[in-house]
């Protein structure tokens, strides 16, 4: 006699086994409503005849009905009600374990491309093993890792926990590095130690080094805050080599001339206007070269997860002597030549030029000219974008201490004042610093489940806030749990600022940023009032909401001794997911559900007919209630290309108006083939007739390969709403 299990397969009944099953069912349950073991022998022939008596063989499931039956038919209650709650629990275990099984074999075999990550290629190996480890570690996390409430806020989309696959793992979100510091005293790999930067070249290649590494140790973004500071000594090692070398060949001299450190305008190196020539232009070429290995690197050596470059951005444009100028000049300089035999937008690092008064922001100041290439690069490539040095947000800041100049991380995450800075420290000190964890609060679910009444979303929205801020600390506490030796190299060579062993690694991670974002303010207010922050009644409710967050932020940043800041979400993949929760459970609203995409945080809606300063003028009124990140973009049209003083027009609109980052966009479409530039209207290229083209666009703060196939379908929906910001005129 057979039985069938719930695989298929068949297997000789085994009375022993229900006899067991209900033995230590009996076992668990109160003393008084135990049954004797005669009944249990009775219950278990009982079932062995009901299956002799069938002509086919019985399945598991129908044997176990019969095993309740017997159960119920005899009195035994109790122990029918803890056989039934012990048979659905390992049903619930079974179907978790069923659709782990169905989720591993769809991301293992790259059935349902998503593109969440437009860095990651979910078609590779590494990407189909990434995602797949993604997975597990998303259920682990829900399940294991968080409370019920910050569980249900996810699940609910109401608060959505970003990197969910990280959470378990407890690694932090991004950083500035300290390249300053790494460069000057060397550091430690697992396999070796590194000597400190002899050379220009040394240090441009160990730049790429460090970026590899340091993302290896967290799961976002990594910057350099001021790289043209950064690499004046290199600089000045460099050019007393190439001195030295031309004073050896040029004019048969050993003279010892200057030093290493000695300011490459030295009088002392002046004298020889030959020799000096000579130095100016190879340290001029070793610093081209220098660079253009940069980029390739960090546009090639996928050190990540899924066959991911990391996530690299590079601030630059304020330092005023020569060695400084020299590397802003290459950096723009390569950035414009692009990358291979077609001259290709460089996707990383993305360039981010600080925009300084007194510095570069008119004709007469300094590095004036710089600023004048930036535009020209971000005309043609997109990058650098625009870090407004001078913002009110980063206010303390030191002139003579670029480590305090507002910096990004490329995306826009940015470190706000330092709560918790060491004594004799800046607190708007950017390195060492970074976001260890954010948040988002789903706007629009928030304004349904009110009924779309302000006051009570208000209330509720102000009670998710502090959900929010709860789930952040159990988040960061998590994060602290974790050992030093999971990120050694971010440890031992404190990469983070203010790592103290004795201390634990929360002595460091205590001066990052716990993020509260927010996204779909537009559609938010279109369900509250009908309208968005485009019309004055819209954002008269906008700078409320937006206070709102602005105030809780700062209350619990004095309360908790923690960096809480206001976080303008990017939402590269949450904007498609958001939405597609949101239209399952609401239907579809006009203006609110009716595209595949939420609104990223306070953004003038891409579909709205606005030009450039108009936007400007309404996202600038919204942006200093953001204290961990925001960005404005404008969208121009390929004619840009020409008309440098358009750019700069609005680029010192954005900066004048307080608007702390800025990018512009322009279509980038490249052929494969014959490496034709320029908008590409239709499916072929107007030079050679293929149709192997490739579309660039701006995905966040970043670019991100083409739109076509990296972007999800939202953000491609996005991408093709995107109106052009028209009407640009230079007087």
């Amino acid at each position: 006699m057979n039985i069938i299990k719930r695989n298929g397969e068949r297997e000789s009944f085994a009375i022993e086994k229900i006899k067991k099953a209900l033995t230590l069912a009996n076992s668990e349950i109160s003393l008084k409503n135990q049954v004797t073991k005669k009944i249990i022998n009775e219950i278990a022939e009982e079932i062995q005849e009901f299956c002799k008596n069938k002509k086919k063989s019985q399945n598991v499931e129908i044997i176990q009905d019969q095993i309740e039956l017997a159960l119920m038919k005899r009195g035994a209650f109790e122990l029918a009600k803890h056989y039934i709650e012990y048979r659905l629990e390992h049903k619930q275990l079974r179907d978790a374990y069923g659709t782990l099984m169905e989720g591993l074999e769809v991301k293992l075999g790259a059935k349902d491309v998503q593109n969440q990550n437009a860095n990651l290629d979910e078609h590779s190996f590494g990407g189909r093993i990434g995602e797949a480890s993604s997975f597990i570690n998303k259920q682990f996390a829900l399940n294991y890792c968080m409370s019920e409430k910050a569980k249900n806020n996810h699940l609910n989309n109401e608060i959505y926990i970003h990197d969910l696959d990280h959470y378990v793992l407890g690694d932090h979100n991004c950083l500035s590095i300290p390249f300053d510091k790494l460069l000057a005293e060397g550091f430690k790999t697992r396999q070796v130690d590194i000597r400190p930067a002899g050379s220009l070249s040394s240090a441009l290649q160990l730049v790429a080094v460090i970026f590899q590494l340091q993302s290896l140790q967290q799961f976002g973004g990594v910057s350099a805050t001021h790289l043209d500071w950064t690499l004046v000594p290199y600089v000045r090692k460099s050019f007393y080599k190439h001195y030295k070398d031309g004073l050896k060949y040029l004019e048969n001299s050993y003279e010892i001339i200057g030093s290493k450190e000695t300011p490459i305008d030295d009088f002392v190196y002046k004298k020889n206007a030959k020799v000096y020539g000579y130095a100016i232009d190879m340290v001029i070429r070793e610093c081209h070269q220098g660079v253009e290995a940069l980029y390739h690197n960090l546009n090639s050596l996928q050190s990540r997860s899924g066959n991911q470059l990391p996530f690299s951005s590079v601030n630059y444009g304020t330092c005023t002597l020569p060695e400084g100028r020299i590397i802003i000049r290459e950096m723009l300089n390569v950035s414009i030549e692009g990358l291979g035999p077609h001259h290709q937008t460089s996707i990383f690092p993305c360039g981010i030029f600080q925009y300084m008064k007194g510095v570069n922001d008119k004709p007469g100041t300094p590095n004036y000219d710089m600023y004048q290439l930036a535009l020209k690069s971000t005309s043609q490539r997109l990058y650098p974008n625009y870090a407004n040095v001078d913002w009110s947000g980063n206010a303390g800041y030191d002139r003579n201490d670029p480590k305090t100049y507002f910096s990004t991380m490329g995306c826009r995450t940015a470190n706000s004042f330092d709560i918790n800075a060491e004594p004799g420290t800046n607190p708007q000190t950017k390195d060492g610093r970074g976001n260890i964890c954010p948040t988002t609060i789903i706007l629009p679910t928030l304004a349904m489940e009110a009924d779309r009444d302000v006051e009570k979303f208000m209330v509720l929205l102000d009670q998710k806030i502090h959900e929010a801020k709860d789930m952040l600390i159990e988040r960061f506490e998590y994060i602290c749990s974790q050992s030093p030796k999971s990120a050694k190299f971010m440890y031992e060579n404190g990469t983070m600022l203010g790592y103290h062993p004795q201390e634990g690694i929360r002595s460091a991670l205590k001066h990052g940023t716990l993020a509260i974002g927010q996204l779909g303010l537009a559609e938010t207010l279109e369900l509250l009032i009908g309208t968005n922050q485009c019309h004055p009644e819209g954002m008269e409710l906008a700078k409320r909401i937006e206070q709102l967050f602005k105030d809780r932020c700062a209350e619990f940043k004095n309360e908790y001794k923690l960096n809480f800041g206001v976080y303008y979400t990017p939402a590269e993949n949450l904007c498609y997911t958001a939405m597609n929760k949101f239209k399952s459970k609401y239907g579809v609203i006009e203006n609110v559900s009716d595209r595949d995409y939420f609104t990223n945080s306070i953004h003038v809606p891409v579909w709205e007919k606005v030009n450039i300063f108009e936007k400007i003028d309404i996202e600038s009124q919204l942006t200093g209630y953001s204290s961990a990140g925001c960005i404005t973009y404008g969208e121009l049209d390929a004619t840009s290309i020409h008309n440098i003083e358009a750019v700069e027009k609005i680029v010192n609109y954005a900066m004048d108006h307080d608007i702390p980052y800025f990018a512009i966009n322009v279509p980038n479409d490249q052929c494969s083939c014959c490496g034709y530039e320029g908008e590409i209207g239709g499916n072929t290229c107007p030079q050679c007739g293929s149709e192997n083209i490739k579309r660039l666009r701006r995905v966040t703060g970043y670019l991100t390969g083409d739109y076509k196939t990296a972007f999800n379908k939202g953000k491609q929906e996005e991408t093709e709403d995107r109106v052009k910001h028209t009407g640009v005129k230079v007087e």
